[in-house]
């Protein structure tokens, strides 16, 4: 049902991806949109190892919400930061694409649990963090993304 990648010699192990999803904090979110064009987001997300599920917030309108609600299979692709070997032409980076399907987090305690793990990533200022979520939690819109299926590739852009 999925396609392998088309360089396998590139291909990274699990293992890899999975270390990707945990360092990089962003990526890209593939919906179908409106009309059936293609929609994707720019957009933050967490990797919880426990589950394998990768977490995302919203707001509760829009197009991005819209869109998983009507077609709840999706693709996310991240990114690192890519870098530069010493007498290499271009840069050197890993990505990583998952599809899967979107499911929504309805357990407020859940949401808030994951709010606060994904909040770390960025800052630590506990006081902050727990303001935001007593003032914003209760409006917060959180879904995950559960894998079905993953690849990962290490390229050389040049």
């Amino acid at each position: 049902m999925f396609r392998e990648i088309t360089r396998f010699k590139q291909a990274i192990p699990k293992e890899d991806c999975i270390a990707l999803l945990k360092t990089q904090l962003r990526g890209f979110l593939a919906l179908l949109g409106d009309d059936d064009y293609p929609y994707v987001s720019p957009t933050n997300h967490y990797y919880n190892e426990e589950d394998g599920k990768l977490y995302f917030h919203s707001n509760m309108r829009g197009h991005k919400i819209d869109a998983m609600k009507k077609h709840p299979k999706a693709s996310y692709c991240v990114l690192s930061d890519g870098y530069q070997i010493e007498g290499k032409r271009g840069l050197d980076f890993d990505s990583v694409i998952i599809f899967g399907h979107i499911e929504v987090v309805e357990d407020r305690e859940k949401v808030y649990d994951i709010c606060r793990k994904l909040s770390y990533q960025f800052f630590d200022d506990e006081e902050y963090i727990e303001h935001e979520i007593a003032t914003s939690g209760k409006t917060t819109f959180m879904f995950a993304l559960v894998p079905e299926h993953m690849t990962g590739k290490h390229v050389n852009e040049a």
